[in-house]
């Protein structure tokens, strides 16, 4: 399985990724496992939480919902989601 999803920080930066261990991958953003020092969450630092994930089957399709939502139609479906959990 291949998860597309969104976190958010205290700051309310928001971070848009995809994965097939999500688990992991919130670890690394969180500083608990090692990540790259140049990370977008990394230098936006705080406690990210999962607000929005999505599952897939395929790497190719989580690829092309993560490219939707980085657009402005999925960045307006975010920032109801954003609204909706504050």
């Amino acid at each position: 399985m291949f998860y597309v999803y969104v976190i958010k920080n205290e700051r309310n930066k928001i971070y848009i990724g995809q994965t097939s261990n999500l688990e992991e991958r919130l670890k690394r953003h969180n500083g608990i496992l090692k990540s790259k020092l140049s990370s977008f969450t990394r230098k936006n630092f705080g406690k990210w939480e999962i607000i929005h994930k999505e599952e897939f089957n395929t790497r190719s399709e989580v690829i092309k919902r993560e490219k939707q939502l980085k657009g402005y139609q999925g960045r307006l479906f975010i920032k109801n989601l954003k609204f909706e959990r504050s």
